[in-house]
């Protein structure tokens, strides 16, 4: 078992409050009008879809429905040459994410979450923000054409159909793959599934395998039961339920294998770290990986009244999860304070200073590229902070990153010393 110190009167390690369980409450959502459900506003306009839409453009959101169309990502938006603009200190992103979309959108209610059904009110689907962006709407045939033009040349190296909870949502996902199987050759640029497991069973994950998909994924985001209800369940009038997701990811790992299944997870939303890092292992010991995520208060969202994940807690984590994924250390080698925050990561000081500053451990956590088994291709530019302040890197951390994560993690080494202004200053180029 993990070591922990029984000091009750201890802060957490690094000296600043945890995001714990009592403070991190959702808010209950609103009652939505009827005629605003189900895509009422859209469905009632029934504006024609005409090529590329960008939300929130002062013009009357289309009725888009897949497979024919799927949103993306900003940054897969600017990559493809869909939409002008750049990405601060990174080439856009190397993962081409396509998400599923309706009118009616999304059916959850998931309280972090930008698409959830209880916005319906607020803003149409195709308008929300998610993941702190917006999500313009393509035709797929659009999206397939230009990444069939030059296949070999393309700068994505993954891409990932993202299902979301309709009742389409299983049968529209098995479309767009083989709309992107029929053009392009999976094994040129895999496929992720993040799949919606409420409305699956075996046969659908067996089908997604068997049409190409790589890698299939499980977002239980909650680290514990108990947040799982609360976030995504019937604390929420949520219809998701954790063992059902479980269910899923095990029925993913006998038909994918291992090393192609795995769980996203958001850190900071009221667990401990010890209890996401025992999730970390648990699914590590499963033969699958984990792919982490900082809580950063959605805009629209029913938590975003609540305060992002603290730095020192984030890093802790994001280190420890490198460990425990890549470098064969076992949660029960660390060591845990009274509060379940990080204390020692089991590992020699002079290895652990090796690993940090290789910078890996900090950049963001997803599915495999092209480079090494450890750098994800599924980068998220700024999905989880501002450029700002960083919090997963979506590019290799440079020496003034570096010295700012040590800061953070209250590991600068002697002598060494954080300069905020020089962070302030690479921000500013």
């Amino acid at each position: 078992m993990s070591c922990f110190e029984r000091d009750a009167s201890a802060t957490p390690t690094g000296g600043t409050a945890l995001n714990d369980f009592a403070h991190m409450a959702p808010r209950a959502p609103a009652r939505t009008p009827a005629a605003l459900r189900n895509g009422g506003r859209v469905k009632r306009d029934a504006a024609a879809p005409a090529g590329v839409y960008l939300p929130n453009n002062n013009v009357l959101t289309p009725s888009m429905r897949s497979p024919d169309y799927v949103q993306l990502s900003t940054a897969a938006a600017i990559t493809l040459g869909i939409m002008p603009g750049r990405m601060h200190r990174c080439g856009c992103t190397r993962c081409l994410n396509l998400l599923l979309t309706y009118p009616e959108g999304c059916r959850a209610n998931c309280a972090y979450c930008g698409l959830a059904r209880h916005r319906e009110a607020e803003r149409n689907y195709a308008d929300r923000n998610f993941i702190r962006v917006d999500w313009p709407a393509v035709p797929v045939a659009d999206i397939v054409d230009i990444v069939a033009q030059d296949v070999a040349g393309s700068p994505f190296h993954r891409m990932c159909i993202s299902m979301i909870t309709h009742p389409s949502s299983d049968a529209d996902t098995v479309s767009v793959l083989r709309r992107w199987t029929e053009r392009i050759d999976p094994d040129a640029i895999p496929v992720s599934i993040l799949s919606n497991p409420t409305t699956m069973d075996r046969a659908d994950v067996v089908r997604l395998r068997e049409l190409g998909a790589d890698i299939f994924t499980v977002a239980l985001d909650a680290a514990t039961p108990a947040i799982f209800e609360r976030t995504r369940g019937k604390g929420v009038q949520s219809p998701h339920r954790w063992d059902k997701y479980w269910e899923v990811m095990m029925d993913a790992r006998e038909v994918f294998g291992p090393q192609k299944f795995g769980a996203h997870i958001i850190v900071g939303m009221g667990e401990t770290e010890y209890e996401l890092l025992e999730l970390v292992q648990r699914i590590v010991d499963l033969g699958g990986h984990s792919h982490l995520f900082c809580f950063f208060p959605e805009r629209g969202s029913l938590m975003d009244h609540l305060p992002a994940t603290p730095r020192d807690q984030w890093r802790r984590v994001q280190l420890a999860r490198y460990l425990i994924d890549y470098r064969g250390v076992r949660v029960e080698h660390m060591r845990f304070d009274a509060h379940g925050a990080v204390a020692d990561f089991g590992l020699p000081q002079s290895e652990l200073d090796a690993i940090i500053d290789a910078g890996i451990a900090f950049r963001t956590s997803g599915c495999p590229g092209k480079f090494a088994d450890d750098i994800s291709a599924c980068d998220r530019p700024y999905g989880d902070s501002p450029p700002s302040d960083v919090a997963s890197y979506p590019f290799q951390p440079v020496a003034v990153d570096i010295r700012k994560i040590r800061h953070q993690l209250g590991r600068l080494r002697d002598g060494e010393r954080y300069d905020e202004g020089e962070d302030i200053e690479q921000f500013a180029r």
